[in-house]
């Protein structure tokens, strides 16, 4: 009889050790990091970081006003005049690209410094500049 007592209690042990494991994998399954922190100059391997492809160069006026101008001056948004109303646009083109571009690249009214992309180079803003004033006469 004790020998059989024995038995049961080895039995329910090594399985209730099973369960225990099991559950614990699951846990550290639930709670496994989802990604890790690369700095840049460590080695984190290679999809850590995707390359980025190299610029081929200035975009276009109409690339950029695509991209970044496009969403005030097609609507109007905060009091930016449209781009192609030639009664908003002539006396601004009245005081010359020159003073246009100054306001778009250092921010005029409610329009921020290059129109919020920071990271385009003051050429691009230029050209998009010059497209909407083309657009715009």
């Amino acid at each position: 009889m004790k020998r059989v007592l024995v038995a049961v209690l080895v039995v329910l042990g090594l399985t209730a050790g099973a369960v225990m494991a099991s559950v614990e994998d699951e846990i550290r399954a639930r709670i496994k990091p989802v990604g890790e922190v690369c700095l840049e100059g460590d080695q984190c391997g290679a999809s850590a970081a995707p390359t980025q492809a190299a610029s081929s160069g200035p975009r276009s006026g109409s690339e950029v006003y695509d991209a970044v101008c496009m969403a005030c001056h097609s609507t109007g948004a905060a009091g930016a005049p449209k781009i192609g109303d030639t009664a908003a646009w002539a006396p601004r083109i009245d005081k010359g690209l020159e003073t246009l571009v100054s306001h778009a690249l250092n921010g005029f009214n409610a329009m921020p410094a290059k129109g919020g992309c920071a990271n385009c180079p003051d050429e691009e803003i230029q050209a998009a500049v010059e497209h909407i004033v083309g657009q715009s006469q």
